[in-house]
């Protein structure tokens, strides 16, 4: 194999996997942010009910 197609395999796999890393950094700080709203009390929650008859969560009725 010659030299310059493994160098771009290479690259080609470290760009993949950089993109891979970057989607994951980002997706894990969004839930940890969200962990953090709800611990502080700025997140609104909607109180849910079960429905006895399907066993479903429904929001609660006022």
């Amino acid at each position: 194999m010659p030299p310059l197609l493994v160098a771009a395999l290479g690259a080609f796999g470290v760009a993949a996997l950089v993109k891979l890393l970057a989607g994951e950094t980002r997706r894990v700080n969004a839930r940890m942010e969200r962990q953090r709203a709800a611990e502080d009390g700025t997140l609104k929650t909607i109180p849910l009910e079960r429905d006895p008859e399907t066993g479903t969560y429904r929001p609660r009725q006022p």
